[in-house]
């Protein structure tokens, strides 16, 4: 590939990671279809890795993808006899904009956060079944890759693939339509989509995979989307529960990394470094929410989690025991081995780390766990801070060898040869 190619892929990639979602869902709310909406996007796409590279990246980017997808789409419509009218509709509408430079003119007037909230409700319809609205929404709205969704899943990727292709076709057979529910429709369809917005989050927080820890553009995209959800529906008290959670876990972002991308485990981050504006605003989000009902949410009870190391301005300073029982609050509410792993880390601060390796060696053999390198990895922690230094070694190494993030194989293959790095604790 040319180096004007490689550029032109560069910037491709770097647009789609934040105007994907827009742009699907401008599509799609004119094809009422999100598989085909999709695959017009990406049309669009690689119509800009063939054209870029000669006529120069448009000054508006997202703008001409969608607009390029857009009149892709007035293209199939015209195909299909059945859409007559629609396409006369689309034409009239396209036909002013001939030069896609003028596309940002168009899109002003559009609300695009609203599409994407369109798009992420569509995918989270309770006609599919809970983890094919996951996968789905966070290929279409997160713009994670199926292998990411697979790892986030704890699932192999053909599994993944399959609950988007059959997402899509039950979307598209049964018509369903591209809007916002409200009223009664609205409970049902928020937990789901709140559990999505979380797991885009998450994967910025920590990506399962590449050549950075942190994927700030998702947290930012996640946490644009529960602010949206959460003044969509005020009186939901996980709405409220995810933003104060997300709020204050973004606060840490940029204290995550070290200068050379190397990442910094959360008890030897510079506290200093932590955005306390995104701290108060996810303080005052709780608050609402524990007015609303009390710890009787998940994402209430992780957001008091967050919150007690936000209140400590000094690693010594964590109420660990406050911790440990809102972890056996949290597993009431979600029982999970992934709750338990991290109640042990918690444990291990109050208690010790003789009483945490005893919580995590009860749920070595879960089946949720396999594959899943933080066991290992907080294993290795405990048994190195109880001296017993070659079964740590062990346990690193395993960790190292079942991430698929460079910066975070590092880090344990660090600690596996002894190197001092801190905490496990993230």
């Amino acid at each position: 590939m040319s180096d004007a190619g490689e550029s032109t892929r560069r910037t491709v990639e770097a647009v789609w990671r934040v105007e994907g979602a827009r742009i699907v869902g401008a599509v799609a709310r004119l094809t009422g279809d999100l598989g085909a909406a999709e695959e017009l996007a990406q049309d669009a796409v690689l119509a800009a890795l063939e054209q870029w590279p000669t006529s120069g990246v448009p000054a508006n980017p997202g703008a001409w993808l969608t607009v390029t997808a857009k009149r892709r789409a007035v293209d199939r419509i015209r195909r299909e006899v059945t859409f007559r009218h629609k396409t006369e509709q689309l034409g009239r509408e396209l036909v002013d904009q001939p030069d896609p430079a003028l596309a940002a003119m168009a899109e002003a007037e559009e609300d695009l956060d609203d599409d994407v909230l369109r798009l992420l409700f569509t995918a989270c319809h309770p006609l599919l079944p809970a983890s094919s609205r996951i996968a789905l929404t966070l290929r279409l709205v997160g713009g994670l890759t199926t292998v990411e969704i697979a790892r986030a899943f704890l699932v192999s990727e053909a599994t993944i693939g399959q609950r988007i292709w059959r997402a899509k076709r039950a979307l598209a057979a049964a018509r369903v339509p591209f809007e916002v529910p409200s009223g009664a429709d609205l409970a049902p369809r928020l937990a789901s989509v709140c559990e999505v917005v979380y797991l885009v989050f998450n994967e910025g927080y920590a990506a399962t995979g590449g050549e950075h820890w942190v994927r700030t553009d998702l947290c930012l995209e996640a946490l644009r989307l529960g602010r949206r959800l959460a003044a969509l529906a005020p009186l939901e008290p996980e709405a409220h529960g995810l933003v104060a959670l997300m709020e204050i876990q973004a606060s840490r972002l940029r204290a995550r990394v070290g200068p050379a991308g190397a990442p910094v485990l959360l008890l030897d981050q510079d506290r200093t470094k932590w955005d306390w504006l995104l701290i108060g605003r996810g303080l005052a989000a709780l608050d609402r929410a524990l007015a609303l009902a009390g710890l009787n949410s998940r994402y209430v009870v992780q957001a008091a989690i967050a919150a007690c190391h936000a209140r400590a301005t000094r690693a010594e300073l964590t109420d660990w025991p406050r911790i440990v029982r809102l972890y056996g609050r949290l597993a009431e509410i979600q029982p999970s081995p992934v709750v338990e792993l991290n109640k042990a880390v918690a444990v291990s601060f109050a208690d010790g780390p003789a009483a945490a390796l005893q919580i995590v060696d009860a749920i070595r053999s879960a089946p949720e766990l396999v594959g899943y390198h933080l066991l290992p990895s907080v294993r290795g922690d405990l048994l190195l801070r109880l001296g017993r230094d070659a079964e740590a070694r062990e346990e690193f190494t395993r960790a190292a060898d079942l991430t698929e993030n460079a910066p975070e194989r590092a880090l344990l293959l660090a600690r596996a040869v002894g190197s001092r790095v801190g905490s496990q604790r993230r």
